[in-house]
């Protein structure tokens, strides 16, 4: 009698594969929602300082840039 062999996880070979598939699925989405909060989290508060200190951030004067495109576009 041939049973399937199974690993000391008690998974199939199958189920094993299936399982590091969504395993790599969910820690890719992980990294990808770490990284975009990263990149809004330094637009908002750097944490590096720059030439100019801590006082600046990538989204001061963001409301006249908006105008501008805006008005670029013909929209506002």
């Amino acid at each position: 009698m041939a049973d399937k062999q199974e690993s000391w996880t008690g998974l199939t070979d199958e189920e094993a594969q299936e399982f590091h598939n969504y395993y790599l699925q969910g820690a890719v989405l992980f990294t990808v929602v770490a990284v975009v909060a990263h990149v809004l989290v330094w637009a908002w508060r750097p944490w590096i300082p720059g030439p100019r200190g801590y006082g600046t951030s990538a989204v001061e004067g963001i409301t006249s840039v908006a105008s501008a495109a805006l008005s670029a576009l013909g929209i506002g």
